[in-house]
């Protein structure tokens, strides 16, 4: 019924209980699972008229070397959820993969269960980014509107 599990993680306490049950969906169902995190490091280009790390408003620019460096952390940083996920997931004798995406992550999750042709995405019910839920919407939300496979929303 569950051959291929998604389940995208962020880091929060949410994601991780979606990890847990979709855990116990795998083992009972001997599904293949994979664990994915999008990150996404938004920059606003500004033109200033001379090198300067302060615009004329008081606004500090990041150079190319700064934002190379945010990237980098950001994926870091998704490596190491990705990692403990897989660990998590590897003592249960479950199969699992672990992808790492930039990008938006309903676009991302959406894109990767429809490619994917998963038979079920496991997302937890709020991410870590409650401030832009609020203004954006929820991740787990959009996911569930647009995902091609039934959507599990774990509270």
């Amino acid at each position: 019924m569950f051959e291929k599990i998604l389940v995208p993680l962020d880091g929060s306490e949410h994601s991780q209980r979606a990890l847990e049950t979709a855990i116990e969906i795998a083992k009972k169902f001997g599904s293949h699972m994979v664990l994915l995190h999008v990150y996404s490091v938004t920059v606003t280009p500004v033109i200033v008229p001379e090198p300067t790390t302060v615009t004329p408003a008081g606004v500090p620019v990041a150079t190319s070397g700064e934002v190379a460096k945010m990237v980098d952390a950001a994926r870091d940083v998704g490596r190491e959820i990705l990692g403990e996920g897989k660990r998590n997931v590897e003592t249960e004798g479950i199969e699992v993969d672990t992808m790492l995406k930039e990008g938006n992550s309903v676009q991302e999750i959406v894109k990767l269960a429809r490619e994917g042709q998963f038979s079920l995405v496991v997302v937890g019910a709020r991410g870590i980014h409650r401030i832009r839920e609020l203004l954006m919407g929820s991740v787990s939300e959009g996911v569930a509107k647009n995902s091609p496979c039934p959507v599990l929303v774990v509270k």
